[in-house]
């Protein structure tokens, strides 16, 4: 890995090419626009107005479904850099109701999304993955993929609660 004197002369050669900061900007346009589509389709669901534009490690916004909102959890809608894909993840209020949440879903062995490991960082119970390597060219197929694939995420997650936390 280079130094950070060294990556940041990088930094300035992308930025004065262009493409970086198109790309960025489109890509922050297409999850705020995103946000909007499941603020707009769903008036069930809360949707904070933040959206979580990181360190161009992740950026992602939290949608609430009446369901999880007084168990204290959410979903996450996330857009990993470094892997380039979206994922969504099951969140929580805070790391108690995080815990007691991973611990229901590993007492039960259950296996229909990825139960993340506990540690520094780890904001999730769950997650799993969106879409690998998105295409950008039709915005349109990439958010009705990606709602598709929350519904079933949320609608798994929503099976298990009611079977399992009563």
């Amino acid at each position: 890995m280079k130094s950070f004197p060294e990556s940041m002369t990088e930094y300035k050669k992308l930025l004065k090419k262009g493409d970086i900061i198109v790309a960025h900007q489109g890509l922050m346009d297409y999850i705020r626009d995103l946000r909007t589509h499941f603020n707009n389709r769903y008036p069930d669901y809360s949707v904070p107005g933040n959206i979580y534009y990181g360190y161009m490690d992740m950026t992602y916004f939290a949608i609430i479904p009446e369901s999880l909102k007084n168990l204290g959890l959410k979903i996450a809608i996330v857009f990993i850099y470094e892997e380039f894909r979206f994922e969504v993840w099951l969140a929580a209020r805070n790391k108690e109701i995080q815990n007691r949440f991973r611990k229901k879903f590993l007492e039960q062995n259950w296996s229909k999304h990825h139960i993340t490991e506990p540690g520094k960082g780890i904001d999730s119970i769950l997650d799993s993955v969106l879409i690998e390597n998105p295409e950008f060219r039709d915005l349109e197929i990439l958010t009705k993929r990606i709602e598709s694939r929350v519904q079933g995420f949320i609608m798994d997650v929503e099976d298990f609660l009611a079977e399992h936390y009563t």
